[in-house]
């Protein structure tokens, strides 16, 4: 990572002082040179204090004058604007230091977004960095984090480290390369995920990702934060490209592939501009959205005549569940976990059910 390690003055100092330098060189006061530039003394008095700017016609001025090349005297004054706006920034950073706590700073470094430190005003400009932001206050007022500060049912939330995860998810996501977006070519690849869930994580992750990938949709799979309550996200970063994040909360098998066809929907269903997040949020138009996204990855994975059926019989044992999973052609941990959300089966039963191990 690189780090920006020029170092800048921190004295600001008027070019008004120069100006009176150059001035007494040539025997003029303030009187005489406000009088040879047509200005009122009061101008030049306050040039000189630091009040009033150099402007490009007061510095062609002072250079028919003076003798000075105008841009000396504009340089001046934008070196002398820039360090009093450094200053000012400085002020600001001291300011956020106090707040950079509410970011899981440690777990952010250990995963290598930012660069490990202990002094909160570095920690401050890493963060800014890593945001993409002048300061931590815009976070919320950002397009792409926005949905990450919005009212949630979890009232532990942590909306800054939301906020992280996406940002990480948004910044991995560029890097992969894809081919511009295929509705037609994500719709038939479907049944092929489908299978997939039969295998173990090392034979379906690269193909998973390629697959997505050749489809226009980056697939990133990044580690679980504390206090992000949420198992995926869809967005998109270009009309052609679609971004899928997951996060591997828990490493349930049936959970992962839930969450996946849960994300494509959105990526088919529903807007391009919305960033689908799914954290329990209490919107109207949101939580609909989202029962949509839900209804779509329950019967993509399970066809609802077969689950019917099924369930109908009333017999969980795990060889029916065994048995029931092979004939629609998915993982039987997918069906099991089926069972336990509707409520057949008690959440302690984890028949089947795995938990998988990821290569990040």
């Amino acid at each position: 990572m690189e780090t920006n390690n020029k170092h800048y003055s921190d004295l600001a100092i008027p070019p008004g002082e120069y100006l009176l330098e150059a001035s007494a060189e040539l025997g003029l006061n303030q009187a005489d040179l406000a009088r040879r530039m047509g200005r009122p003394v009061q101008a030049i008095s306050e040039i000189v204090k630091g009040i009033k700017a150099i402007t490009p016609d007061t510095a062609l001025q002072l250079e028919e004058v003076l003798g000075v090349p105008a841009h000396i005297w504009t340089g001046l004054e934008a070196d002398y604007q820039l360090i009093r706006a450094r200053a000012q920034a400085e002020q600001h950073i001291e300011a956020e230091a106090a707040d950079v706590g509410c970011f899981p700073y440690a777990e952010m470094a250990r995963l290598g977004w930012v660069r490990k430190t202990r002094k909160a005003i570095e920690k401050v400009r890493e963060l800014r960095r890593f945001f993409g932001v002048a300061s931590l206050s815009n976070l919320p007022d950002v397009r792409s984090y926005a949905p990450a500060f919005r009212k949630s049912r979890h009232k532990n939330l942590s909306h800054e480290t939301l906020a992280a995860w996406l940002r990480a998810g948004a910044l991995e996501a560029e890097q992969i390369p894809t081919r511009p977006f295929d509705k037609k070519a994500l719709k038939a690849l479907i049944p092929e995920f489908r299978q997939l869930s039969v295998t173990s994580p090392e034979s379906f992750q690269q193909k998973l990702l390629k697959r997505l990938a050749d489809v226009g949709v980056a697939l990133v799979l990044l580690p679980h934060l504390p206090k992000t309550y949420t198992n995926g996200a869809t967005f998109w970063i270009h009309p052609d490209k679609a971004v899928l994040m997951m996060t591997i909360r828990g490493s349930w098998a049936d959970i992962f592939w839930f969450s996946l066809f849960h994300e494509i929907a959105h990526i088919l269903l529903h807007d391009k501009r919305r960033i689908f997040l799914e954290d329990g949020s209490d919107d109207a138009e949101t939580r609909v959205q989202e029962q949509e996204a839900d209804h779509f990855a329950s019967n993509t994975l399970i066809p609802i005549s077969a689950y019917t059926a099924f369930t109908q019989t009333g017999i969980f044992t795990a060889q029916s569940i065994h048995n029931f999973a092979k004939s629609i052609g998915i993982a039987p941990g997918v069906v099991t976990g089926r069972l336990q959300h509707d409520g057949h089966i008690a959440h302690h039963c984890h028949s089947h059910r795995e938990q998988y191990k990821w290569a990040l």
